[in-house]
């Protein structure tokens, strides 16, 4: 009898532990990834079987955003979880190592600061893009194991390496320049996830993987093109030779996950950095309107997913608006951690919506703001406004025209004004851009508010 009493004892003691210990953070970001150029979003270009895979064991986000259809942007509020116009990040910085302006401001404290206060090992691997200068690297930024460039893009493979060329610059690992030239960027960083996941069992980890596939330039290897020679736009070919290498890449980094025996209790966010390029830069938006830039559904609404083994019910979708605002509020509410009163935290923990643990929708609403004030949008249900420039405001019902084709401003005048009520409200909370755009970015449409 006592025998009995202690192997209860000894397995409720075990079930206990399993349901506190902190899962891993594995957040994983493609860039300007068109909306239909993954399988679990309905697209037959190119297999995604990995991506496809990662899907079916979690939930499909049908709309899931980012807080801008820039590069940089996103990334800021997704290390954040705050609107990254509240703290200025408005723009795509410079690659400008002197330039202390030009970045992520010091002020923000970073989703990998506040995990190692809670006892994660943390690592970054891939792009940057939040500033050059030494005190905004990723490893003065809370991320203890880092392997990638600093800058806005970099070329794939065979580069000339050059200081002062951000295509060309060196990479970095763990805050040191290295020499060396991989064969193919998005191949080398899916084997340093895979390494960092191996390494790191037991932690718990946080990894922020940021691929710069299906960015340009387009330098697939010669014989994954060779796989899609039947697509005979050579733009939109080897945009796809691409996705298929990033697909891939992630196939190792979930492999090394299941080999480690990770996979339950590992929390994976996959999502584009904002939505696909034009078709001229060879994405594939499908039935979005536009693209990358905008504030219309192709410029921020995403291929998104959410994986959770232990946690969430795989083939699940989830239809309600979810941003990229909420991986840190997720991560830090599993975490344990508590953001501090003084600032306001956008994002929401989205385990209790996605179980069926509430009703009620994370957001009441999502907004967008680009350039200072160049362009406006707000999504609240099903309804989404989108102002640009001194243009008529924009009225569309996303459950009946997700392409937004049917401007609906005219005959519903009093939804317009509550949404423009509620974009104005939120825009007096925000500061303007500390910084512009490279290449001759507009000026700030109105002075930073106090």
């Amino acid at each position: 009898m006592n025998s009995l009493r202690l192997l209860f004892a000894t397995c409720a003691c075990a079930l206990a532990l399993a349901a506190e210990r902190k899962p891993n953070i594995l957040v994983i970001v493609s860039d300007d990834h068109g909306y239909a150029d993954v399988g679990f979003n309905g697209g037959k270009a190119v297999p995604t079987p990995h991506l496809d895979a990662l899907a079916a064991s979690g939930v499909r986000c049908t709309s899931g955003y980012v807080s801008h259809p820039f590069c940089s942007p996103t990334r800021a509020g997704l290390l954040t979880g705050r609107y990254q116009q509240r703290f200025g990040h408005e723009n795509n910085p410079a690659y400008n190592p002197t330039d202390a302006v030009a970045g992520l401001p010091l002020t923000e404290k970073l989703l990998p600061q506040f995990l190692q206060d809670a006892g994660y090992r943390t690592g970054w691997i891939g792009k940057w893009h939040l500033g050059a200068t030494p005190a905004h690297t990723p490893w003065a930024r809370g991320f203890e194991q880092t392997y990638g460039f600093i800058g806005g893009g970099h070329s794939f493979s065979a580069w000339a390496i050059d200081v002062k060329k951000e295509y060309n610059v060196p990479l970095t690992r763990d805050g040191k320049v290295t020499a060396e030239v991989p064969a193919h960027l998005t191949e080398a960083f899916g084997k340093e996830a895979a390494g960092f996941v191996t390494r790191n069992a037991g932690a718990p980890w946080m990894l922020y993987l940021a691929f710069n596939a299906p960015h340009t330039p387009h330098m697939p290897t010669a014989e994954r093109e060779k796989q899609f020679a039947d697509v005979k736009d050579p733009t939109r070919r080897k945009c796809l030779a691409q996705i298929s290498l990033l697909d891939d890449a992630i196939g190792e980094v979930t492999r090394a996950l299941a080999a480690s025996g990770q996979t339950q209790d590992t929390l994976i966010f996959f999502f584009s950095d904002n939505g696909g390029t034009p078709p001229s830069l060879g994405a594939d938006n499908t039935p979005l309107r536009a693209n990358k830039g905008t504030v219309y559904e192709g410029g921020v609404r995403v291929p998104f997913v959410i994986s959770w083994p232990a946690r969430l019910k795989a083939g699940s979708t989830y239809d309600r608006p979810v941003s990229s605002l909420d991986v840190t509020a997720t991560a830090l509410s599993l975490a344990g951690v508590t953001f501090p009163s003084e600032r306001r935290l956008d994002g929401v923990n989205l385990i209790p919506f996605l179980r069926g643990e509430t009703q009620a929708a994370p957001h009441a609403n999502l907004f967008w703001r680009t350039g200072g004030g160049q362009s406006y949008a707000v999504r609240s249900g099903d309804w989404k406004l989108v102002r640009n420039g001194k243009q008529p405001d924009e009225l569309y019902d996303l459950s009946t025209d997700i392409g937004e084709a049917k401007d609906l401003a005219s005959t519903r005048p009093e939804v317009v004004a509550k949404l423009s009520a509620d974009l104005s409200a939120w825009d007096k909370e925000l500061v303007a851009p500390l910084f512009q755009s490279p290449k001759g970015g507009k000026p700030p449409a109105k002075k930073a508010k106090k």
